[in-house]
């Protein structure tokens, strides 16, 4: 590509980034540039889709009391997550697959959190490498390991991790096996990707993505060559992680990762107090309230409706992460007010960047924290540390202890 040619490109996806004016835009956006088939694979969740919506739908049931006559003039957005300083109470979750909808798509990502100074988390089926990643975009890096069959390789994906420096390593615990996705059923998803007669006009009527594909090819996932023969792109991968998955691994194989991971390790996937406490006492840094966004057991509690009691059940030995239908820069005041440190964004940058790349990225980054500064100036706060249960009013205190 001529630098002329990539100027004009970056020209035009910066001015579809400047005309989102919330993540609902960019998903707009984001759904226009993909076919049906590739956005229900990022937008959809399992079966019925009831715990995809209940993410959505616990934050909006969360009411404020909002403080009066406070100096608001100045806010100061600035926390501790996971030790060290971070600009706003949010970090970028690890989403595989981006590679489907944006080339170059994490790394996009992986740029806009160093630029905003937040930690971002690379999925072991994102498509670009550890080692990319780390020299791309240099900032606060976590690195989330699936847990796979081939223990040989696994280990190779975390000394990986730690040789490139990152910072944190993440274990999900909520993939036993693969969600009943039906979205991807009736619009024949499949991995690795093929395209036929039911597909093609679908795919033929998004030329912007079909010419890059058509063109390039699927991106390869350079983080799982080697962990079977025919994996050599994101779809391939995507098949063989599912094949692959550990649905043996327990809490002794947990606690043989955190005897050989000397750095902070967070543990995503968590929904009940009992198994928070037990994470504690193994020795975790960190735990991520998460039902996977809604993609695995439908029907399972919404993250918010969880958060309480994950947060009691850890008694602040260490920090408590959530995820799960955060879409408004308030959804970081209510879950700070429920006990969380921070909220941990997937499918909004994911969003931005198939939409618009980078300034994508940047553009829902930018939205949440514009939000959030004006949300802690609506509701009489100055600092992040001044967010506390007292915003809260009664009946949403009542509904999350009821829950």
């Amino acid at each position: 590509m001529s630098a002329r040619t990539n100027s004009v490109m970056q020209s035009g996806l910066a001015r579809i980034a400047e005309k989102a004016h919330s993540i609902e835009d960019l998903r707009q956006a984001a759904r226009k540039r993909l076919p049906k088939l590739v956005f229900d694979f990022y937008d959809g969740g399992a079966e019925t889709e009831q715990t995809l919506r209940e993410n959505s739908h616990a934050f909006e049931r969360i009411k404020l009391l909002p403080k009066v006559l406070v100096n608001v003039s100045s806010v100061a957005t600035e926390c501790s997550l996971l030790g060290a300083p971070s600009r706003f109470p949010m970090a970028v979750a690890p989403t595989g697959g981006i590679g489907y909808g944006r080339r170059g798509g994490d790394v996009a990502i992986a740029k806009a959190a160093a630029a905003f100074g937040i930690p971002y988390a690379l999925s072991t089926t994102a498509s670009a490498s550890i080692e990319r990643v780390a020299n791309e975009a240099p900032g606060r890096l976590w690195f989330q390991a699936y847990v796979l069959k081939d223990r040989l390789f696994l280990l190779k994906l975390i000394e990986r991790a730690k040789a490139a420096d990152y910072e944190a390593l993440i274990i999900t615990v909520d993939l036993a096996v693969g969600g009943n996705r039906e979205r991807d059923l009736r619009n024949g998803f499949r991995t690795p990707f093929r395209l036929t007669a039911k597909s093609f006009r679908d795919v033929i009527s998004h030329p912007g993505w079909a010419l890059d594909i058509l063109r390039r090819g699927m991106p390869v996932n350079e983080n799982l060559i080697g962990l079977q023969r025919d994996v050599s792109s994101v779809a391939a991968v995507a098949a063989a992680v599912g094949r692959n998955y550990d649905s043996a691994f327990d809490w002794d194989r947990l606690k043989e990762i955190r005897e050989i991971w000397p750095r902070k390790l967070i543990v995503k996937g968590v929904l009940r107090p009992d198994d928070a406490a037990r994470l504690v006492a193994l020795g975790v840094d960190a735990i991520v309230v998460s039902n996977h966004g809604g993609r695995q057991l439908d029907g399972a509690s919404a993250t918010l409706d969880a958060l309480p009691g994950v947060v009691a059940a850890v008694a602040g030995r260490v920090p408590v992460f959530v995820d799960g239908g955060v879409r408004r820069g308030v959804d970081m005041i209510k879950a700070r007010a429920l006990g969380a440190q921070a909220v941990l964004l997937g499918r909004a940058t994911l969003f931005g960047a198939v939409a618009a790349g980078e300034a994508g990225a940047l553009r829902a980054l930018q939205i949440l924290s514009d939000e959030l500064v004006r949300a802690m100036k609506l509701c009489g706060v100055t600092r992040i540390e001044d967010i506390h249960a007292d915003l809260l009013a009664p009946a949403s205190m009542t509904a999350c202890r009821s829950n």
